[in-house]
């Protein structure tokens, strides 16, 4: 009889497996973003640590009222976003199946509208003067929270798998995620002024491919896209170039001197975010390349100060850019009256900006 018990045990472990196997078990999946900034020829800059205090309602809000300018791309035809539009000044690819149409022609009506099988499934507003109803550009967080409410989690069903996302303190203070009927908007909140600094409206399908926030999941994760060199190279060039866009956009918010491209000093910028890639580190300072002035040395590059930005693990250009805003360092070389130039250089998702002054 002493025998049985290891019997029974085992068809008890086995059954246990058989039950998990059907039903699924969650899994987390934790977004993990870094950043990093460096001055030379001017003073150090000092890290910063702050929290960013909103005001939580108990009872939720009304967050699925009709919406219009931006919100209402989504799902619309490319047919129709032409007749309403235009045409973009230009089409960068994105790593997530979709195409990014670059509406850049006035910075204070920027945009962008991802394009994927002939329709648009997420739309990023930037500019001052667009329409990105039911919020506004310059927004007080206080008036947001006062008319929408904004979870710490958000459930998604889709072909037969459940996710959850779950936003921490941090993401709340900055990145929170409203529900707006069937599509969602991501606030990036500027911690500094207490105010709404852009917005991405998106379809539930393109929130979990970009996978922004600690995922829980029970299913199956969507297959992520297979990208070729060539294929890295176009969606490269294009962050780069709105990273660029973006990066004078927000000086100019703050009355700030737009800077002028330099293409050498881009070249020393992609050739850290490759090798920061290539040999797996996450720095300032290379064990082969040295320094950012041992680079831009390297790279013949002159200059009176220069400043130096790095970010990996981003979404894409949108989200590295809203992540420099909000942190003390990266924001003040962003801003520096000082620079004149600026160099990007973006390697898969390792991304590089160096500012220079002449």
């Amino acid at each position: 009889m002493g025998g049985s018990d290891p019997l029974k045990n085992f068809i008890r472990v086995l059954l246990l497996a058989i039950i998990f196997f059907v039903i699924g078990i969650f899994f987390n999946i934790g977004q993990k973003d870094d950043l990093h900034s460096i001055l030379i020829g001017n003073k150090e800059m000092s890290s910063y640590e702050g929290e960013l205090q909103t005001n939580h309602v108990d009872e939720k809000k009304d967050s699925t009222k009709e919406v219009e300018g931006l919100a209402a791309t989504i799902g619309k035809k490319e047919k129709e976003i032409k007749e309403i539009y235009g045409n973009p000044s230009r089409i960068d690819p994105s790593a997530y199946g979709y195409d990014w149409w670059i509406y850049n022609q006035k910075e204070d009506n920027y945009f962008q509208l991802a394009v994927e099988k002939g329709k648009v499934v997420s739309a990023y507003g930037i500019g001052d003067q667009v329409n990105i109803a039911p919020f506004k550009i310059g927004q007080s967080i206080d008036e947001i929270y006062s008319s929408l409410y904004a979870e710490t989690s958000v459930d998604i069903e889709a072909d037969g798998s459940n996710y959850r996302f779950e936003l921490s303190e941090e993401d709340m203070n900055m990145r929170p995620l409203i529900e707006l009927g069937d599509k969602y908007a991501q606030l990036y909140l500027d911690k500094f002024t207490g105010t709404l600094s852009s917005v991405r409206f998106l379809d539930d399908s393109t929130l979990l491919k970009h996978k922004p926030y600690e995922l829980i999941y029970r299913g199956e994760l969507m297959p992520e896209e297979v990208l070729s060199n060539e294929d890295w190279a176009k969606i490269e060039a294009g962050n780069k170039q709105q990273i660029f866009d973006i990066t004078n956009i927000m000086r100019n918010r703050f009355n700030v001197d737009p800077l002028k491209w330099d293409e050498p000093t881009a070249n020393v910028a992609y050739l850290h975010s490759q090798d920061m890639a290539d040999a797996n580190y996450f720095s300032h300072v290379s064990e082969t390349k040295g320094d950012l002035a041992d680079r831009l040395e390297v790279g013949h590059v002159t200059y009176h100060s220069a400043g130096e930005n790095i970010a990996a693990n981003y979404v894409d250009a949108i989200a590295v850019m809203e992540g420099w805003l909000n942190s003390k360092g990266h924001r003040d070389a962003l801003l520096n009256e000082e620079f004149t130039y600026l160099g990007v250089g973006v390697y898969e998702k390792y991304y590089t900006q160096n500012f220079i002054s002449k």
